[in-house]
This record gives structure tokens, sequence and C-alpha cells, in this order.
């Protein structure tokens, strides 16, 4: 049997915070006395019962590399391991400290069992997203084995065990009298119990300023599987009339959480079973798409997810898309035109427009779409779909009109808006191979915001015209002073953003840093020395850009590299953390390939003890070295 000391061993709270992050860990840790029946396998899996919302199976296991390999039967789906895992390794951990022994499963334990239908290793890896499915193989080996258990039994031998396992366990003689409700259509009671329901868990907190303290954690997961079992038995209705009531309840909770978005989540999957539900309805083809796009309108937690599956359900027919499109326009129409102030009506007017262009399509009224477009394009600023909508139509005049009409309209007061729209006049030049255009509308870009990615793209631009030379020089001298060029080879581009005195005020020139860019970019690596040299000397260096230097300088002038890696990795352990020691040994290898390669190998030995000797307090950082010198 593998020792659980082993898996164990040398795991602290900064190695698990840095595995699972902060948050996590600190619900793991106000979940540590949830564990129960903790145990172990013979090949060192750690395994248990971690309650929440209800009591989940949770295994770990670390290999040989260190590597935490974890299985955890809660929805929790977010990437990486959940706080039940991280739970069940600070239990275990406990129990060590306490000198006690964790006892083997017990192979006649429920948990057992439970284990065993996440650690089947006859059972293929991939068996698709539903982490829920348990295999035919699996299902034959529980009958038989309960089988075993009722085999001879009289009827009332059976009755007496099915009163023990009602008796020692609530939730069974739930669920048997919810199976009977709705085998015989009296549902009233499951469905004033699951309201019930509804407005307790919506009530409950969840949110605190100290995860250290732990949290309330209103887990949605019966009230899922409860209208599952309401929508599987046919009650579509009941399942509809509870999800309006849960959005309804739930809304506040979800604004005032604090949990990295699990509630909203939980929520989420509760309303999925709603939205299954809803064709089903009694409500007619009409109500249910207005129901649905009235309240995707107000989604503001994104709770109606997979609302595709729905939209796209054959059963809602052209004339149904036709009613809603009547429904929105009405809508539309009572809405009055907005102020640009008015963000929020303006916001909910441009839904609207879009959920109407979706109905006339759907519809089979595109030709409805242009008009409402052209219509709405002010009130909704809504210029870039309109124009997007006009390119893929082939209308290039009408969608250089309307980018150009919006850009005035925009740029004062959304200019993010108003730059999509330039966008896409530059991909009309594209279109139409106006290439001097597009070099233009290039360089108007670069001037107004000098980056790598504008300078390549203007470089790209201005050599399909054969202009190169003579851009390339304006470009770095506005590096230089600032001054922007004018260029008489180019078209004046359609539309120009106004220059204010004081918008080149803090701009710092020279600009160094990109010039240094463009350098390593080009491959000029003397101007690279001479232009960072330049930069230390101005006091403005900072460690983005002169990592970037030692990278690309490394061959040709090692020794700047170095300089620069050295400063890095001792700043790095002057935050005397472990995870700065770790990113410091990074450094420290680009350091021994670097004098590697130069047959300098006694100047990395002399470093290594020169920091063992200085540091030698720092327990966690002698470690980190004996690794790096182990490669």
């Amino acid at each position: 049997m593998k020792s659980i000391e082993t898996l164990l061993n040398g795991i602290d709270k900064q190695e698990l915070v840095d595995w699972v992050g902060s948050t996590i860990y600190s619900r793991g840790k106000s979940y540590m006395s949830t564990v129960s029946e903790l145990s172990c396998t013979e090949d060192g899996r750690l395994v248990a019962w971690v309650s929440g919302g209800r009591e989940y199976v949770t295994t770990v296991r670390r290999d040989g590399k260190g590597v935490f390999d974890y299985t955890c039967s809660c929805p929790y789906d977010h990437g990486g391991a959940c706080k039940h895992v991280v739970a069940l390794l600070l239990a275990a951990a406990e129990e060590l400290k306490k000198k006690k022994k964790i006892p083997l499963l017990d192979p006649e334990s429920d948990l057992y069992w439970k284990v065993s239908e996440y650690l089947d290793e006859d059972e293929d890896e991939d068996d698709g997203d539903d982490k829920w499915f348990v295999s035919e193989k699996k299902l034959d080996l529980m009958q038989k084995e309960i089988g075993s258990v009722f085999d001879g039994k009289s009827r009332d031998e059976l009755l007496n065990i099915l009163v023990i396992i009602v008796r020692d366990f609530p939730e069974v003689a739930s669920w048997l009298h919810e199976r009977e409700q709705m085998a015989t259509g009296k549902i009233e009671r499951m469905v004033q119990s699951l309201r019930k329901e509804i407005r307790d868990l919506s009530i409950t907190d969840v949110w605190s300023p100290d995860w250290e303290d732990g949290y309330d954690c209103a887990d949605y997961d019966d009230v899922r599987v409860r209208l599952k079992a309401l929508l599987d038995s046919g009650y579509a209705d009941a399942v509809f009339e509870l999800g309006q009531e849960l959005w309804e309840e739930a809304q506040e909770q979800v604004a005032n959480s604090n949990d990295d978005g699990e509630l909203a989540e939980s929520i989420s999957d509760c309303m999925k079973i709603v939205l299954q539900a809803l064709p089903d309805t009694r409500l007619t083809r009409s109500e249910q798409l207005s129901w649905l796009f009235n309240f995707l309108r107000e989604d503001e937690y994104e709770l109606l997810d997979g609302t595709d599956t729905v939209i796209d359900d054959a059963r809602y027919t052209t004339a149904a898309w036709h009613d809603l499109a009547l429904d929105l326009e009405k809508q539309l129409q009572e809405l009055p035109i907005t102020d640009k102030d008015e963000w929020r009506r303006q916001y909910r007017r441009s839904k609207i427009v879009a959920q109407l262009r979706e109905a006339y399509e759907r519809a089979k009224e595109s030709a409805k779409v242009l008009p409402l477009l052209e219509r709405e394009a002010e009130p909704c600023l809504c210029y870039e779909t309109l124009a997007e909508y006009l390119i893929k139509a082939g209308d290039f005049v009408r969608a250089r009109f309307w980018c150009i009409e919006g850009y005035g309209k925009l740029i004062e007061d959304a200019p993010g808006l108003a730059s999509s729209l330039k966008g896409l006049l530059l991909e009309l030049a594209e279109k139409e191979g106006k290439h001097d255009l597009v070099a233009a509308y290039r360089a108007q870009n670069y001037f107004e915001y000098p980056s790598v990615e504008t300078y390549t793209r203007l470089r790209d631009s201005a050599e399909k015209i054969a202009l190169w030379p003579k851009v390339c020089e304006s470009a770095m001298a506005f590096l230089r002073s600032g001054m922007v060029p004018v260029f008489s080879e180019l078209p004046v581009p359609e539309v120009n953003r106004p220059q204010k005195p004081e918008q080149n005020r803090f701009k710092l020139f020279p600009h160094l840093t990109l010039l240094i860019e463009i350098a390593i970019l080009e491959q000029r690596r003397y101007d690279v020395i001479s232009l960072f040299n330049e930069l230390c000397d101005s006091g403005l260096c900072d460690r983005g850009i002169s990592e970037k230097v030692a990278e690309a300088v490394a061959t040709s002038h090692p020794d700047t590299s170095l300089k620069i890696w050295r400063s890095t990795v001792d700043n790095l352990i002057a935050e005397v953390k472990p995870h700065a020691y770790q990113e410091a040994a990074g450094y420290l290898l680009k350091m021994r390939k670097v004098w590697q390669e130069t047959d300098r190998l006694a100047e990395w030995t002399a470093l290594i003890a020169e920091l063992r000797t200085r540091h030698k307090p720092k327990r966690r950082l002698m470690e980190v070295l004996s690794k790096v010198e182990k490669g």
C-alpha cells in the first residue's frame, strides 16, 4: 500500500493556494469539518464524503511527479480542483498531524460503491460531458449485488427492509412520496415544498468579506433534481411556474453574491430545466417566444444559458416568429426615443432591435431588417451593425456612407464605437483593392496609437505601394519628436479624429521603449543595446522591457542579458516568497544556459555559491537552488 504520508509530504498552505487559488483554498478550509468517513485505498488515494448542499464523494492522490489526480461528484466545473478536494486534503493532513492513522476504505461501505463509480479502471476515460453518467456495466453490477440481498425474502421481509431504509434515510421517504404524487397527478404538496425551498434558499446571503470565515452556500442542486423529476413526469407547466418564481426570487441574491459565479451557475442549471419545459407548456408558441425574449433582455447575470436549443426548436414556425416580431414592433413603438445620456433606455432599445432583427429573419421577413437598422442607427447607435449588414450584402457604397455618418456622430461621445467604424472603412478599402487608402488608414492608426502591431501593419501596407522607405523614416522620426508627418503620396482618409492641442501633452517622447521593441522585431541588436542604454540613462527602464532586451541579445551580447537577469533574480529573492523563488529559478536556468554556451560555467557555480552564502537562512530558497543545480 502506498503511504499517505508520502501523498501529503511537503504540502503546505502556499502550495495549495498556488494550485487552486486563494478563494477555493479558503472555502475548502471552511469545509474541513464536513469531511466524513475519511479513508484511503491500496494505491494511496484519499477518499471521503464531503458535505455541501448534499454529500459528495471526493477523492485525491498524488503521482510520482507531485501532480494531483482528483475526482468529486459535485457540479463544480470551472476548471481545477473544487473546495471539497481541498477540504479532503486538509482534513487528512490534520489527522496525520494528530498522529492518527487513516484507515483503509471499507469494501462494504456505501462510500466504496460510490468511489467505484468514478474509479472503475475498465471504464473508458471519456464518457462524454455528462459527469453523472453510469455505465450499463456498473448498473448491472449494482443490480446483482443489491439483488443478492433481497433474494429469497418474503413480501413482509422486503417491506420491513424498506421501512428501515425510510426510517434511516428520510430523503428516501421524501423521494418515494414525491414519486407517488407525480404518478397520481397530485403534485400540489411537491410544488408547495419546492416553492418553499426556493424561497428559503433565495434569502441566503452568499457573500463574505473574509473567505477565511467561510460563507453560507445556497445550493440549488436539490431544486434542479426535483424540477427535472417533475418535467420527466410530464408536468411542464408546474416546472415553468416554479422557474419564474426562482428567477424573480434569485435576482437580488445573485446581484449581492460574491462567490466567483457559483450561485449563478447553480441557478442557471435549474433554469435549463425550465427552458426544456417551455415548449411543452400550455402557452401558445408565440407566448412562449415572447416570454423567452422578454426574460433574455432582463438577464443581467446570464442565468438563461442554453437558449439556442429552444430558439432552434422546429416547433416554432415562421408564423410564431411573425407574431413575436409584431409584439417586439409594438414594444419598440411604445419605447420613447432617448437622448444619448439615457443609456439604460438606449441599451433596452438596442436589445429589442437586435431581437426584432432575429425575429424578422426567422419569420422569413429579411426585407424588413435593413429599414429597421437604418431607422434605429442613431437612436441605438447601431451604425456598426448596419454597416456590417450592408457589407455582407455587397452594398459597399451605402456601407461607406453609414460608416462616415456614424463616425461623425460618435467620435466625441463614443470614440470606441467610432474606431470600429473606421476599422470597417479600412476593411472596405481592402475589399476594393484601394491599397493607398489602406496605407493612409494604417498610418493614421500608427500615429494615433503607436505600437509594434500598428507599426507592422503600416509596414505591410506601405510595402504594397512601394512607399515603405519614406514612411519608415517618418515613423521612426515620430517616435523621437512626436511630430506627425504629412504624406503627399497618400490620400486623405475619409474620417479623421479631430486633433486637440492637449491630446499629445502626456505622451512621452522620445518613445524609447517602442523604438527598442521595433529594433528587436527587426533584429537590429546593436540598436537594441544603444537604445536600451539610453533608456536606462533616462531612469524610465522597467522590468518588462529589460526582459525583452535580455531575450533578444542573449546570443550577441550575453553579458547584457546576464546583468539584466541577475538584477531580476535579486529583486525576486528580496520578495522573500516561495513563488518568487520559483520564478527566480527560471532566470537562473537561463543564465546557466548562456554561461554554458560561452564556456563560463565557473561563473554559474560561483553565483550559486554566492546566493547560498548570502541567503543561507532562507530554507525555501535553498531547496529551490538545489533543484536548479540539478537542472
